[in-house]
């Protein structure tokens, strides 16, 4: 086993579009890091972005299904180097369909590096009313939260955020304080980012999931688009502020479009987007070719292929 550790940021429902700022709010506003750092975001005319230390490219999300790619399938090929879609023979979501949970149970990617000897953590905080959901009985989760619960891994909770050891998954912790009730310190996104990369410090994988990108794109709100695309792109400056980049992989990937066409309410064919940031992000591009190839190549990048 090798020194090598790998971020991993789940962005759910970001998909490459088209260079229209008309629908894709990627393209109509200014975002200071993500352009600074990459030149922009990509589009379908420009869907590759190349550079010595990153890599932006196209990941079919479709799995050779037809209709909307949804994210209970998406997830669990992603999570799991499955093809969900044509296993079930559709796409299914937002929740996995549930002849998938024996599998994400038995091939989640939290299960599958820890019996190679990988320390893993997830670090989304969950609120309490959360737990209260699970205490009640009810199992209705994401692939995320369900493969690690299924890994026997033990979810953060406020706890956790105070000590700087988890991140809300609203990044900021303002809508914890607004919605829920807490009274947490507002904290701006690039520290948030910044908290993200030293958790992962202890660790061989460390994933954050974003959810809010494919809440903006349902409600087709480019106000909200924006204010959730900029707290991501703050995140993302906290992490690279610092990166190591010889030894660390930050890898993001999200599993189906939808925020990148505000002029539909429902999700898209659009590849989804990925990145890859690190010294050798080259060579872990071009093993991914469809969304089941993740899974395969986190661990052969972990192992030092």
């Amino acid at each position: 086993m090798g020194s090598r550790k790998l971020l991993m940021i789940f962005l759910d429902g970001v998909g490459i579009g088209k260079n229209n700022p008309d629908v894709n709010p990627f393209i109509r506003f200014k975002y200071d890091f993500f352009d600074d750092y990459f030149g922009g975001f990509p589009t379908k005319n420009n869907s590759r972005i190349k550079k010595k230390y990153h890599s932006i490219f196209p990941v079919n999300a479709t799995l050779g299904v037809p209709g909307l790619p949804q994210s209970g399938t998406g997830q669990t090929s992603i999570f799991c180097g499955v093809n969900a879609a044509k296993i079930i023979g559709q796409h299914f979501g937002p929740y996995p369909y549930s002849t998938l949970k024996p599998i994400i149970k038995e091939k989640n990617i939290f299960q599958s590096l820890i019996e190679l000897g990988f320390r893993v953590n997830f670090s989304n905080a969950y609120p309490q009313r959360f737990f209260d959901y699970i205490e009640s009985g009810r199992k209705t989760l994401t692939v995320t939260t369900l493969s690690y619960l299924n890994a026997n891994q033990k979810l953060s909770k406020v706890d956790e955020i105070l000590k700087q050891k988890a991140v809300s998954a609203e990044i900021t912790n303002q809508i914890w304080n607004e919605k829920l009730g807490y009274d947490l310190p507002i904290i701006s996104p690039q520290k948030a980012g910044k908290i993200f990369r030293e958790i992962g410090d202890e660790f061989q994988f460390n994933l954050f999931e974003y959810f809010l990108t494919d809440h903006a794109g349902h409600s087709q709100d480019f106000n909200f688009a924006y204010h959730v695309i900029s707290n991501f792109d703050g995140f993302l400056e906290g992490i690279l502020s610092e990166f190591d980049y010889h030894k660390n992989m930050l890898f993001i990937i999200s599993d189906h479009g939808n925020l990148e066409d505000l002029s539909v309410k429902t999700h898209t064919r659009n590849p989804a987007l990925c990145l890859a940031i690190g010294k050798h992000n080259a060579d872990f591009v071009s093993r991914i070719k469809s969304l089941k190839d993740v899974k395969r190549n986190i661990i052969s990048y972990l192992n030092g292929e």
